[in-house]
């Protein structure tokens, strides 16, 4: 499960990254950047539900991976929005967006045999952009250099709060 632990690695860094500037970022809210970072995998319920049978149940067409584009996530997000109080939902906002969005572009870069990336925008264009296939969503080197890379604005972090200004 490299793949999951790479997105949320990364929304990790960006949101303390991004607390570093923001002060009202605190952990709970980088909490939610990470649990944005998974929205776009909801689209693997068809490892539990194919496609073809989500068919046979509703009786329409139906595919999964219409919830891995920015249409469905936007969607998700804000459904994500309602659950909380009225005055959080600017910051659950931009949060779980930040997350999503990291788990987008970095989807983004996987390597395909095609050379094109999936319909990214979709629904405002059906546009395959190219990828330049950095890597395979399998290959355990990412969530490596990720890993890396959080260990690294923890300790800066910590080293933020604990040193006088």
């Amino acid at each position: 499960m490299p793949d999951l632990l790479s997105h949320v690695l990364l929304a990790y860094s960006l949101a303390m990254i991004a607390s570093w500037r923001y002060e009202w970022i605190t952990q709970p809210y980088v909490t939610v950047a990470m649990a944005g970072a998974f929205i776009p995998d909801i689209a693997k319920g068809e490892l539990l539900l194919p496609n073809a049978r989500v068919e046979q149940l509703l009786g329409v067409p139906f595919s999964w991976f219409g919830l891995h584009t920015t249409g469905a996530v936007i969607c998700s997000v804000l459904i994500g929005v309602l659950l909380v109080k009225a005055t959080e939902r600017v910051r659950v906002f931009v949060l779980l967006s930040l997350g999503a969005t990291s788990h987008l572009i970095a989807d983004a870069f996987l390597l395909k045999p095609t050379g094109q990336s999936y319909p990214l925008l979709w629904p405002l264009t059906r546009i395959y952009p190219p990828t330049p296939g950095l890597y395979l969503s399998t290959d355990v080197e990412p969530a490596i250099v990720l890993g890396a890379v959080a260990l690294v604005v923890y300790g800066v972090t910590r080293k933020r709060r604990t040193s006088p200004n």
